[in-house]
């Protein structure tokens, strides 16, 4: 893309009023942005109308200085570029859904974009079973191969982008402010991270900040592009809901994680059970239902809850504290109810199993097992 056709495809998407179904119905018309500008007032105005013909006749406030800013963030970095809808390497996936973006801005490795991708979503404020759940199952459906795509949000977003990374495996994050800015701002090291060997995607102009009403609208990219949608943990009203609808009004498979009846992290997931979702267990579960054309024996099995094991050094009785605990969250006199461990070797126990990792400590003196291996 040279300098002036980005500054006639920002001119055309800036323009107040003109949206993503106006652009369209004038790329339609004249074939392309740069058209779109040459063209007559009158012409301009059979298609969208005489007032946003006259609107793409004056230069948008701010314009100029955003036409120099992307220009000079494109060049900045050769893993930077857009991507055009009628680009030949656009996803396929996101052609086949109800609104696909006109332009895409990229950093990282494009080819990502065709690849056999998997969504995983869920809480920004999961537990520590869920985000161990999202990273577990992430790097297991990497290593599977897999792309793993979320939306860099804090909690089970990020969980999945660590766990695709670890393992080697392609990850995308779609997110919904300008790639020149970071959101949430405490995932600045991951964004390095994804930006380096997975790919960041947005289709909201530089500096573009994180508005509400963004984060719904990029979850239809997130489910566009996947094969289908793992949903770890959600409450009943979640963007992550949204996105799992989103899916499955697409043709994608929905998968969900049960959790405890106690937790309101487990409703939403345990809610699209009930509609129809999949039932996943482990990562299993989840391949067998995809179109990867692959023999069963080339992909992994996840361990049951019997496989976990316990880390070398700990003792019989720090087995028999996991079992005590089941999976669900439980406190000290619950535990002493079960197990009869004095006060004083209880709290031991369940310090040398959390600094072992696996164990969590929750709000309000709980305790929850978490998943290793």
């Amino acid at each position: 893309m040279d300098r002036e056709e980005l500054d006639a495809w920002l001119r055309l998407l800036e323009t107040p009023g003109i949206g993503l179904e106006g652009a369209r119905r004038l790329l339609a018309a004249f074939g392309s942005a740069q058209a779109v500008l040459g063209a007559a007032p009158a012409a301009l105005s059979t298609v969208v109308g005489p007032v946003l013909a006259r609107a793409l006749g004056d230069v948008p406030e701010g314009l100029p200085a955003l036409q120099d800013r992307t220009w000079h963030w494109l060049g900045e970095d050769p893993q930077r570029s857009i991507l055009l809808l009628g680009d030949p390497d656009y996803p396929q996936a996101l052609l086949q859904t109800a609104d696909p973006p006109l332009l895409l801005y990229l950093e990282g490795e494009r080819r990502l974009l065709g690849e056999k991708a998997l969504a995983v979503v869920g809480s920004r404020t999961p537990t520590e079973q869920g985000r161990d759940n999202a990273e577990s199952f992430a790097r297991e459906l990497g290593g599977a191969g897999l792309c793993i795509v979320s939306g860099l949000a804090q909690g089970i977003d990020a969980a999945a982008h660590l766990g695709a990374l670890s393992a080697g495996a392609g990850t995308i994050a779609f997110v919904g402010t300008g790639l020149d800015q970071v959101y949430p701002p405490r995932n600045q090291a991951l964004a390095r991270q994804i930006a380096g060997s997975g790919l960041l995607v947005s289709e909201y102009a530089l500096g573009t900040p994180p508005l509400a009403a963004n984060f719904p609208r990029r979850n239809r990219l997130i489910a566009g592009v996947s094969l289908g949608c793992l949903v770890v943990e959600a409450a009943l009203r979640s963007g992550s809901l949204i996105t799992a609808r989103l899916a499955s009004e697409a043709g994608r498979e929905v998968f969900a994680i049960p959790g405890s009846i106690h937790s309101a992290l487990s409703r939403g997931c345990h809610a699209l059970i009930r509609q129809g979702a999949k039932l996943v267990e482990n990562a299993q579960d989840v391949l067998e239902e995809l179109p990867l054309n692959r023999a069963p024996s080339e992909t992994p099995a996840s361990g049951t809850p019997a496989d976990w094991p316990v880390t070398p050094g700990m003792s019989p009785e720090h087995g028999r504290l996991l079992d005590a605990m089941g999976f669900d969250p439980v406190g000290l006199d619950a535990l002493q109810a079960r197990g009869g461990w004095p006060t004083a070797q209880l709290n031991a126990l369940l310090l040398e199993l959390e600094l072992a990792g696996l164990v969590a400590a929750l709000p309000g003196q709980l305790f929850q097992r978490l998943q290793r291996g």
